[in-house]
């Protein structure tokens, strides 16, 4: 055993002694921050005035043809994922109007000829309008009774009574799934919002089903301790190929694990100690730093103890979820690979002309640069020299992920870097996402005039300007140590922290059974819909 490995269980096992206080406890903003704030604010008011003259009701502005687009099923999700940024935000007028939008959208149809993604509809429409209904006090039972109507409809994709896997998507007018492969992260990311559900409704149903489905995955034969491969089969519960990633198709299975724990106060150890096991062996084995400037990330793997240096926006979030995790299981080691990662993450932001980040990147390590793709050009590895990492896929989709890690390490150190690397990021949306109308994504971070892509995704008002606006925010008002945050920035009310999450033992590989991955496609990973329409 290393002296690092014994060094980091040893401060493991110290977090049966008191989970931290996740928010530095004497934050103070700079005097700057109202003005700061301001300037989101604008970006959000100037935003949703075009969302309500060129696409009100529908699910996206496309603020280039100053049109609109329906690829979640038509029913707003602009509306509701923008409800809660309202509400924080003091936009009372346009709160009452989207709720009133949504009393009156029959969300048992879909108003497109499209099936229903039960990951996205629970991530942005179920979570949207419980967080809504809980940031407004409960002033709004509509909320709740619409999140219901979704979720009853969606139910349906266990289409067993011992299945413990749902389909990704159903039909909404058969009530029929589509018989196809899915992924940890659509599986495994509906505990906080169905949790919700029940509390609110009464009807333990929707809990009961969401836990199951984690459960299995906690317990299931994986390609390394506690990480289970990104592809499963809800026919037979087996994994689908041995892919593993911190990235998109897996992301929000391991963000929900201690989220969860946190949110419920649950007895059962079993969510806080798999995000420990999935954290440990990321440590021993995903943990990489750059040859150049020493940045860390983590990577992914492939079956057959195959390591690919690759890294993207979506798996950005495991900054602030290493954090997060780390605060409430009081293990300071993983508290600081957060921040490192955080830091590598901000710095694909930093090395590039627009300082915005892009969608995929890759890096050299002391092992080697494979990613499963070809080698990288001389042009990529002259920008790797320059910066430590270089740029796979330039487009920015107007993702939140490393604004989000950036201000859970604000909230957590107070350090003015993260509060700068805010500034800076808002600075430069307002340069270059710019349209006639609103803002939106751009299709190469590396070019100051690059041309726009033609649709702003709800997550722009959800998690982008949330995430910005409570950096610049009171550290009071909406503190890390009172709520817990979806995976799209939906916010819920949590009870006080326990005095620890966790078991606090070594962890353990969760199932002894062998791994034996059966073959199958995979569904393709949060696809900006607009986007692949244009292509």
């Amino acid at each position: 055993m290393t002296s690092f490995r014994r060094w980091f269980l040893a401060v493991l096992a110290a977090s049966v002694v008191k989970a931290e206080p996740v928010q530095k406890s004497d934050l103070q903003l700079p005097p700057s921050a109202s003005i700061h704030q301001a300037a989101v604010k604008e970006l959000f008011v100037t935003s949703y005035e075009a969302y309500q003259e060129y696409a009100w009701g529908h699910d996206d502005l496309l603020p280039v043809s100053e049109s609109y687009f329906d690829g979640r099923n038509g029913w707003g999700a602009s509306i509701a994922d923008a409800m809660g940024t309202m509400w924080i935000m003091g936009l009372t007028d346009w709160f009452e109007q989207a709720v009133n939008h949504t009393a009156n959208t029959d969300f048992a149809i879909s108003h497109t000829s499209d099936t229903v993604s039960l990951f996205e509809t629970t991530i942005r429409y179920v979570a949207g309008f419980i967080s809504a209904y809980e940031l407004s006090g409960a002033q709004y039972p509509v909320l709740v009774e619409k999140a219901q109507d979704l979720a009853d409809q969606m139910a349906y994709a266990w289409v067993r009574e011992n299945q413990s896997i749902p389909y990704g998507f159903i039909n909404f007018s058969n009530l029929l799934p589509t018989i196809a492969t899915s992924n940890i992260a659509e599986a495994g990311s509906l505990t906080l919002e169905w949790n919700r559900l029940s509390l609110y409704t009464g009807n333990s149903t929707y809990q009961t089903l969401a836990e199951k489905s984690v459960q299995y995955m906690i317990n299931m034969p994986t390609p390394l301790p506690g990480m289970p491969a990104q592809g499963i089969d809800p026919l037979t519960g087996d994994p689908v190929g041995g892919y593993v990633t911190w990235g998109g198709g897996s992301d929000s299975y391991f963000e929900y694990l201690i989220k969860y724990a946190r949110l419920t106060n649950t007895d059962d150890n079993s969510y806080a100690d798999a995000w420990l096991t999935a954290a440990d062996t990321s440590v021993k084995t995903l943990l990489r730093s750059s040859t150049v400037d020493d940045w860390l990330y983590l990577a992914d793997y492939d079956n057959d103890q195959v390591i690919r240096h690759v890294g993207s926006h979506l798996a950005c979030f495991y900054g602030g979820n290493w954090i997060l995790g780390g605060k409430l299981t009081n293990n300071e080691t993983l508290v600081s690979i957060g921040l490192r990662l955080t830091d590598a993450c901000w710095n694909t932001y930093a090395s590039t002309a627009t300082g915005i980040g892009p969608e995929g990147f890759a890096y050299i390590s002391s092992d080697g640069n494979f990613t499963g793709n070809t080698a990288p050009s001389q042009e990529q590895l002259d920008f790797y020299y320059a910066h430590g990492f270089y740029i796979t896929a330039p487009d920015y989709i107007l993702r939140p992920e490393v604004l989000e890690s950036n201000f859970y390490a604000w909230r957590a150190t107070g350090d003015p870097k993260y509060f700068n690397n805010a500034v800076s990021a808002t600075v430069s949306f307002k340069k270059y996402l710019r349209t006639t109308v609103a803002y939106t994504g751009i299709y190469d971070v590396g070019n100051v005039i690059s041309e726009k892509i033609d649709d702003m995704e709800s997550f722009w008002f959800a998690e982008v300007l949330k995430y910005l606006y409570l950096t610049f925010d009171d550290p009071n008002h909406i503190s890390l140590d009172e709520y817990v945050f979806n995976t799209e920035c939906h916010i819920f009310k949590a009870p006080p922290a326990k005095s620890h999450y966790g078991s606090g033992s070594e962890p353990q590989p969760v199932s002894s059974q062998p791994f034996s991955p059966m073959s199958a496609p995979l569904p393709a990973v949060s696809p900006i819909l607009a986007l692949l329409r244009s292509l």
